[in-house]
């Protein structure tokens, strides 16, 4: 795998274990609200929306390159050089299942990029909806006691 791919394919995991531990059910949106509250994100979240269109925009650009890789691998026209030389059918297919590998490495990269971003604003909300609830709940104690 080039440095590119290998970059993306390193991406895909750390996007599987974040998410992966974004879903755990023992910690509770209280405690990720309190998480991504910490100062270092602070200092993050004003370059955060541009970081993340810009992953976007990288991920779209390599899964567009590798659709056009699967196009050009899938393409009846190399199949007419390959019967006069058998190695060069071997090496189309090898190239069309580096090119779909690719696609599929991308492809679920920026499916899981936006995912995880939903998963952190669905946190945040429902953080925000528990401490507005218990704030409500004391105020109607506050009332009727």
């Amino acid at each position: 795998m080039t440095l590119q791919w290998t970059a993306v394919a390193l991406f895909l995991y750390v996007e599987v274990a974040v998410i992966l531990i974004l879903c755990l059910p023992f910690i509770s949106v209280k405690r990720w609200q309190n998480v991504f509250h910490w100062r270092i994100w602070n200092t993050v979240s004003p370059y955060w929306n541009k970081g993340f269109f810009a992953m976007i925009i990288i991920l779209i650009v390599l899964f567009l390159d590798a659709l056009r890789e699967v196009m050009k691998y899938s393409a009846p026209a190399p199949m007419k050089d390959a019967k006069i030389n058998p190695n060069l059918f071997d090496h189309i297919h090898m190239k069309l299942f580096r090119s779909q590998r690719n696609l599929y490495i991308s492809g679920f990269s920026l499916f899981l990029w936006l995912v995880m971003r939903r998963i952190v604003t669905l946190i945040n909300q429902a953080a925000t909806a528990e401490r507005a609830v218990a704030e409500r709940a004391s105020q109607q104690d506050k009332k009727t006691n």
